[in-house]
């Protein structure tokens, strides 16, 4: 079936798109704070649901946390279909709900010591379900800022990437407070359940909130005309534009998996940081990469926004090395260099999604953009920091992750290339 010509439908008033948009965003906000609350106490997580004895512990729960990661393609199809087929609001509802609902359990669980094998299973089944919604939350975000916003499409993605950090951001300075208030002890042994059952409450909260939501004029502009069948259609018609957004998805995905999921561990655990100055530093990068992101969205309205993504791509392709080099030193000043590297992402942070948006057709574009982005985000969020532990088992080379992010910004600087060669965003 041809595509049906589409004209620019987002005829709301700009007031009322960007509450649409602030509503959007901060769901998601709230529901990634939920998903990756997890890597921020992985250390926690692994005393808690196996042997104490154990040395494998910390890579077994990162197992599960990429565990989540992998269940996220399966979720994004499942909700991409429904949200193509019959809009893009009941996902919404659905998906923060089960989100909630997962978070506030694992938060409940009992501990390997009181439940043995039973406590890990329902570790990973919780997680799994998190993954599943998770999948969905993001790709639909991204769908309808871009079919609401008319004007400056590109800085209103960047605000919804900007209050998802404000979600990690408020589950790392949690940990930051419970770290300086309980003490590494208590930490282990309750602290943690804290930041779980805050986010599974604050996760309903949001579900109260997108209450409000109102469908995209794009979607109600073709309701009638939906793709039966929209994810199979997207793999059929446009495996190139899949395997594109996979790439310039790529700098983002594993950069942010690797600091939000893997860096609080990596730097107690392997480099012998101090907590403290871990947990600020983790911090105030997040501040930074947030700004800067809203900084490069803001830009990318006025200039071609793969540029930015080619910049922030041989960015970090150049520079990764050498920043975890020094960080491996083990006498690096973490407040100064981790905010340098959320620098350097900047224009990868703030330009990929409206990039990713645009090279899919509405009725088949909350489809694409979830196959695309979970992909990226499954392998190379959610498998990174398993695949930095095993590197640096492998290799003996406390720098590794550094060439993890590196070859990502490399597949970044390709997809760059290929977009300003084909010059299909103007």
């Amino acid at each position: 079936m041809r595509e049906p010509v589409m004209v620019d439908v987002r005829t709301r008033a700009p007031d009322e798109s960007w509450r649409m948009v602030v509503l959007a965003a901060l769901g998601g906000a709230l529901e990634y704070f939920d998903f990756i609350v997890y890597g921020i106490f992985a250390p926690a997580i692994a005393a808690s649901f196996f042997p104490a004895d154990d040395p494998l512990a910390l890579t077994l729960a990162l197992a599960i946390f990429a565990a989540g990661y992998l269940a996220r393609p399966i979720g994004g199809m499942i909700s991409s279909h429904y949200g193509d087929r019959y809009g893009r609001k009941i996902v919404f509802m659905v998906t923060v709900a089960t989100m909630s609902g997962s978070t506030l359990a694992i938060g409940l669980l009992p501990t390997y010591a009181g439940a043995g094998i039973a406590a890990t299973m329902g570790l990973l089944v919780l997680r799994v379900v998190q993954g599943l919604c998770i999948g969905g939350e993001l790709p639909g975000a991204i769908t309808f800022v871009v079919e609401s916003v008319r004007r400056r499409p590109v800085f209103a993605c960047g605000v919804v990437f900007a209050l998802v950090n404000v979600g990690v951001l408020l589950a790392s300075g949690l940990h930051l407070l419970l770290t300086l208030t309980l003490g590494d002890a208590a930490l282990l042994r309750f602290g943690w359940r804290v930041a779980f059952v805050l986010g599974g409450l604050l996760g309903l909260a949001s579900l109260w909130l997108r209450r409000r939501l109102r469908e995209t004029p794009v979607f109600e502009a073709f309701r009638g005309d939906v793709a039966r069948r929209p994810v199979r259609d997207v793999l059929w018609l446009q495996p190139r534009s899949v395997l594109l957004g996979v790439a310039l998805t790529a700098p983002t995905a594993t950069f942010n998996g690797l600091l939000f999921g893997y860096m609080p561990a990596y730097l107690t655990k392997i480099l012998s940081y101090p907590a403290g100055e871990i947990a600020v530093a983790v911090n105030v990068a997040l501040l930074v990469m947030s700004a800067a992101l809203l900084a490069a969205a803001w830009l990318a309205d006025r200039v071609r926004p793969h540029r930015l993504l080619l910049l922030s791509s041989a960015a970090l392709l150049v520079g990764a090395p050498l920043s975890f080099q020094r960080l491996a030193s083990g006498t690096a000043s973490l407040v100064i260099l981790l905010p340098i590297l959320a620098l350097a992402v900047a224009g990868a942070n703030g330009t990929f999604a409206f990039l990713l948006a645009e090279l899919f057709p509405p009725r088949h574009r909350f489809s694409g953009v979830a196959l695309s982005l979970n992909i990226s985000f499954t392998l190379l969020s959610g498998l990174g920091p398993l695949a930095a532990a095993l590197l640096i088992s492998a290799s003996g080379a406390l720098a590794a992750p550094g060439w993890i992010i590196a070859a990502a910004g490399g597949v970044g600087t390709v997809a760059a290339l290929r977009l300003a060669r084909a010059g299909s965003i103007d």
